[in-house]
């Protein structure tokens, strides 16, 4: 197996979220590992947060399983059951169609990273606990609907619930 160079993979900045979602992942950037090995069937990223960055908003997949393990710095996990602070080495993980929304968030004053691992199911629902928006993968590009199917047009909610500390 080739050793892959990690500082060959590009760094990627910010998530292919709508405004304003966009927006609130600021100080986050990743590097594709599984893109750089040429990977079909599972993603392997490093996600970089900075001071007070989120990873994400609290989400969980229809089809998609998903590892995660803190590799530097400390974050807190943000799930249903309520928050858990991570350091190096520990790990999490999510099994697909269980909606256990979970997010990570760099509280720390320090930057943090952390490996995450998924299948890349090419028909998943990632659906979003906190605000009304889910995206269903498929074709070209991610559609983007509200919980209820219908299509998605803007937040009808301004901000995340329950995890803005």
């Amino acid at each position: 197996m080739p050793r892959l160079e990690i500082t060959k993979a590009p760094v990627t900045s910010g998530s292919g979220y709508p405004e304003p979602y966009r927006s609130q992942m600021a100080g986050r950037s990743a590097r594709r590992l599984g893109d750089l090995a040429g990977l079909t069937q599972f993603g392997v990223n490093i996600v970089m947060l900075e001071p007070g960055a989120p990873a994400s908003l609290r989400h969980w997949h229809l089809k998609e399983d998903e590892f995660a393990m803190v590799l530097s710095g400390e974050l807190v996990l943000i799930e249903d059951e309520g928050e858990t602070t991570l350091q190096p080495g520990d790990c999490a993980a999510w099994k697909a169609g269980v909606s256990n929304g979970h997010r990570f968030i760099n509280r720390s004053p320090l930057p943090a990273s952390f490996l995450v691992v998924g299948s890349k199911s090419t028909d998943d629902v990632c659906t979003y606990s906190d605000v009304d928006m889910k995206i269903h993968m498929g074709g070209d590009k991610p559609h983007f609907t509200y919980h209820d199917g219908s299509e998605w047009t803007g937040p009808r909610d301004l901000a995340p619930k329950g995890d803005n500390k």
